[in-house]
């Protein structure tokens, strides 16, 4: 800088007539000018300035901060609650035929003799079902697995529907009119009415006694994410086939196929990644359809199989008590309100936060 300046200082007197800017009239900047232009300059990447939008979302916030508390509840009660979901209360080994159908955070009279010997009993936080069994670690098991369906039909969707639209989107033509004519066919059947009939017929076919590990699973469990992958995706796929529509006639494109890139290449380095976003908000916003289409399945006996409950299979047993246990009906559709609300809230602040088109 000592040298910049003394050159400054000998340079000759500037001419009036002469439109040469006039160094001497500049000044050194200050320390801190320099820090602000540091700061001012700082360079950030789409992920990161989406993500600083997203975390100024109050209501996204709120949503991610349930989603985490919902997430660590069905990974650590089963681990702290004593009971199962399938097991019957027992007191000293004898089944407590009193303990059906109890309010919450309430005993038995077997239980509350124990207690009085010295017994230590965990307390029914929300009550007991009608066949005795601990009703809140049977809702914390629902909720794992409408959650578990939820994940894996979004997963599913996303990953057929990005091919599927890539395909037909990239190629275009011929390819890409017999291919949405395709997606046409199976977007205009009936949802609710194909759901029902594929999850019936496939109980029937599929046969899980061969396979230990899919036994766990359930026969219905599988059937519902056959249904997903056959009828879910379409709507994944029209999106991503819209967004590479436009994508692809830009100049990068232009320039990779011209270096000579395949076109697997060019739809997986540079198409995918510019669209990302929108992909990943669209699955977001799948979770809770999937969730609630699992609930729905199993409101009607099509979901998941006995004893392991599912928030649906458990409104539906509490339907039939709606006017003697009225909360054992809100526990579970309860449940179901809060995670919908939580990842439909999350899916339009990560739109707001990462969609292009409504940054400002």
């Amino acid at each position: 800088m000592s040298s910049e300046t003394n050159s400054i200082d000998q340079m000759p007197k500037k001419s009036p007539l002469s439109f040469q800017v006039d160094l001497k009239k500049f000044e050194k900047a200050t320390d801190e000018e320099k820090r602000q232009q540091d700061v001012m300059s700082e360079s950030v990447s789409f992920f990161k300035d989406g993500m600083r939008k997203l975390m100024k979302n109050p209501l996204a916030v709120g949503s991610m901060i349930v989603l985490i508390v919902i997430i660590a509840m069905i990974l650590i009660v089963p681990h702290v609650v004593p009971y199962k979901y399938s097991q019957i209360i027992t007191v000293n080994g004898s089944r407590d035929k009193a303990a059906g159908n109890m309010a919450p955070f309430t005993y038995s009279e077997k239980e509350l003799a124990y207690m009085a010997e010295g017994g230590e009993v965990f307390p029914h936080i929300m009550g007991t079902d009608s066949m005795g069994r601990d009703y809140f670690i049977r809702v914390i098991y629902g909720t794992r697995v409408s959650l578990t369906v939820g994940l894996f039909a979004a997963v599913i969707v996303l990953l057929i529907g990005v091919v599927y639209g890539s395909i037909s989107g990239y190629f275009g033509g011929k390819v890409d009119m017999v291919m949405m004519r395709i997606v046409d066919i199976i977007y205009s059947l009936p949802d609710m009415l194909m759901v029902v009939l594929l999850s019936v017929v496939l109980r029937e076919i599929i046969n899980v006694d061969a396979f230990p590990a899919l036994q766990k699973i359930g026969t219905n469990m599988i059937s519902m994410f056959i249904v997903f992958a056959l009828l879910y995706w379409t709507g994944m796929a029209r999106m991503v086939r819209g967004q590479i529509l436009t994508v692809k006639q830009n100049e990068y494109i232009l320039a990779a196929r011209v270096s000579g890139a395949k076109d697997s290449r060019i739809i997986r380095r540079h198409i995918l990644p510019n669209i990302v976003s929108v992909i990943i908000i669209a699955a977001a916003l799948q979770i809770p359809s999937a969730i609630f289409t699992e609930s729905f399945l199993s409101f009607i006996g099509l979901g998941v199989q006995a004893p392991m409950p599912s928030l649906g299979s458990l409104a539906n047993e509490a339907r039939a008590g709606i006017t003697q246990y009225p909360y054992k009906l809100l526990f579970p559709a309860g449940m179901i309100c809060l995670i919908t609300l939580a990842f439909n809230l999350l899916g339009d602040g990560l739109r707001d936060a990462f969609d292009p088109k409504l940054r400002r």
